[in-house]
């Protein structure tokens, strides 16, 4: 039903500090310079820095045709396994980034909500 929208792509680092927040890092950097490569537009609307590297969080907006129905099967949780070069004995180390993706959605979306569908309870509290 979007995948023509606009949509915003949120990265979150996960635990692992250092690591976890430079993969976070070039994870964004990956999905900026494909979306470039694809002709889309970019605007960063959050960004987080980490600690001593790399970041935190992101939030940027892709624009362009079909960016939602490109990018939805994103969404999830990316890793990377590599040797760290944050490490000084060079031992491998397991990072995860998590990715949503959602589609821009228009304001002016006519919502109905039948009264009958409410239930509303009111309570009388004695102080």
């Amino acid at each position: 039903e979007y995948d023509s929208a606009d949509c915003y792509l949120d990265i979150q680092a996960g635990s692992g500090g250092t690591e976890a927040q430079d993969w976070a890092s070039r994870l964004l950097r990956m999905y900026l310079r494909w979306a470039e490569s694809k002709g889309f537009k970019t605007e960063v609307i959050e960004e987080s820095d980490g600690d001593v590297a790399g970041l935190k969080s992101a939030t940027i907006k892709i624009i362009g045709d079909y960016a939602f129905g490109w990018l939805r099967t994103e969404t999830g949780v990316h890793r990377l396994v590599r040797k760290s070069p944050f490490d000084s004995g060079g031992r491998r180390h397991t990072s995860f980034s998590s990715v949503f993706i959602y589609p821009e959605v228009d304001d002016d979306i006519d919502i109905e909500i039948n009264p009958a569908d409410l239930r509303i309870d009111v309570y009388r509290a004695s102080g």
